[in-house]
Order: structure tokens, then sequence, then C-alpha cells
């Protein structure tokens, strides 16, 4: 797997389930959530850089792709990247894998990076665009 692709682990708990025994949708999101944070931890240039210019990362649009329930006691890797990089805003990708290679889920997540002063989407420009767009790769990298 590409460096520009962070991994995070994760195990299924019993609280993160619905009335069916599977993980509830919504998780999902916390699970992805988690993805990010990996990603920024293992980008820090990306952060120093987005703090430097004063941009937030602001998530606009999630399209979330079930494939299969996770369960309790599931152990998942979460698989996060930059697939594509605007002129206002960057695609996210996330895949879900269970332990066993079954996709559980993926989602294509859009962002914008505000600038904190004014309060509004920015442009995506200089030293923060260019760390973005060394970390962009393709969707199929994410296959092994």
């Amino acid at each position: 797997m590409s460096t520009a692709i962070s991994s995070v682990a994760l195990r299924v708990r019993g609280y993160q389930l619905d009335g069916y025994g599977h993980v509830n949708n919504a998780r999902y999101l916390e699970f992805m959530e988690e993805g990010r944070w990996a990603f920024f931890d293992d980008h820090p240039r990306l952060i120093n850089q987005l703090h430097q210019a004063g941009r937030a990362f602001v998530v606009v649009n999630l399209n979330i792709d079930y494939r299969a329930a996770a369960v309790q006691n599931d152990d998942l890797q979460i698989m996060t990247g930059i697939v594509d990089v605007g002129e206002r805003s960057a695609i996210c990708h996330h895949r879900i894998v269970r332990q066993d290679g079954t996709l559980v889920a993926q989602a294509d997540l859009t962002f914008v990076l505000l600038d904190m002063k004014a309060n509004k989407a920015a442009s995506i420009e200089g030293e923060v665009r260019e760390v973005l767009e060394g970390l962009v790769i393709d969707k199929d990298a994410f296959l092994g």
C-alpha cells in the first residue's frame, strides 16, 4: 500500500451496533473520521501547512457505499487517502475492509478549506495545494 494512504485498525464494539446486531450506519462516519485523524497524523506537513495558511479542513459532502455488514468483534481496517484536488475542493477516499478481506464500505468525502479569518471557503493554492497534490493517489492503489 502506498505511503499516501493511511490505515488504522478498529475492533467493532457492542455499543456500535443497531438492533439487528450490525454496525449502525452512523458509526461508519466515526470510523472514517478516525481514518482522517490517522491520515493527518501520518502527514504532519499537511496539517502544518493548513495551520500556517489559516485554513481548516471542512467536510461538505459524503457519499457512502455500504457493501457488507460489520458485526461485534470484527476487526476493520480503515484506509484513507486524497484522490483529487480541485480549485476550491478536494476528495478524500475511504475504504473499510474486514480482516477477511471483505469490503464493508467505501466513501468519497468532499472537503473545502475554510479561511478561518473570513469564515468562508478558500481557493486551494500555494504550499497547501502543493502538499495536497503531492498526496493524490489513484483509487486503484487502495486495492492492494
